[in-house]
């Protein structure tokens, strides 16, 4: 036996609607690729579903563009882009409005273009924006200065710590070469180093034990220097 005719109405159940729809979608495609390759023919098809998600077949090495223009080049007195192109001209004149109304803006806050029409209250409100924008520029300039004022501190305070960490080093160096002594400098030369940047300046100096050892020793040349570290 054949199938029995269906009858043609809506369907009311969603769930067989839906697979009733994607049968036929395709089953409607594949018969559009079939024609397009059997008898070479230009085939554009859109659908949409219930939940307008847009489906589309075209042609291979066409357009959808294409098929419009060729549809209103065939009918001659129907201009499909005439509404959108209007549409255009509308957004593009709302743009340079706008475009017209910052400039304005940026030239009154530059302090250009006072010989504008401009009322009292328009004066005065561009005066409070003035005030309002000069407070939060000096907000931020006084943030980066604190930010770069806290990095300047934390470098000092590490150069600190290793200033400290190098002396501990030289005086238990010391310590283990009694025939050196560790003191601060205190003479005319220190002065002009500490003017010149030196923050501490500190001098080895030979025990005067060991002085004489050198002097009554096999070599009459040698000659004592104080090694400085600053």
């Amino acid at each position: 036996m054949g199938r029995g005719k269906i009858e043609i109405k809506l369907i009311e159940n969603p769930t067989n609607r839906q697979v009733t729809y994607s049968k036929r979608r395709n089953g409607i495609f594949k018969k559009a690729h079939e024609l397009s390759v059997l008898c070479d023919a230009k085939v554009s098809l859109i659908m949409f579903s219930k939940n307008n998600k847009m489906h589309e077949y075209i042609s291979p090495g066409f357009t959808t563009k294409k098929v419009l223009d060729q549809y209103q080049k065939t009918l001659g007195d129907i201009d499909l882009w005439h509404s959108h192109y209007e549409k255009m001209l509308e957004n593009l004149k709302k743009l340079k409005d706008i475009n017209h109304k910052l400039r304005r803006q940026i030239r009154h806050r530059i302090g250009e273009g006072m010989d504008d029409d401009l009322s009292f209250q328009q004066l005065r409100n561009l005066e409070e924006d003035m005030v309002s924008s000069i407070g939060k520029i000096r907000e931020r300039k006084f943030h980066v200065i604190k930010t770069r004022t806290d990095t300047c501190r934390k470098k000092v305070r590490s150069l600190e710590q290793m200033n400290g960490n190098l002396v501990l080093e030289l005086k238990e160096k010391c310590v283990i070469h009694p025939q050196f002594i560790l003191h601060d400098e205190g003479d005319p030369e220190s002065a002009v180093a500490h003017a010149n940047g030196a923050s501490n300046l500190y001098a080895f100096c030979q025990h005067h034990t060991h002085l004489n050892l050198q002097h009554h020793g096999d070599d009459p040349g040698f000659k004592i220097d104080d090694l400085r570290l600053a």
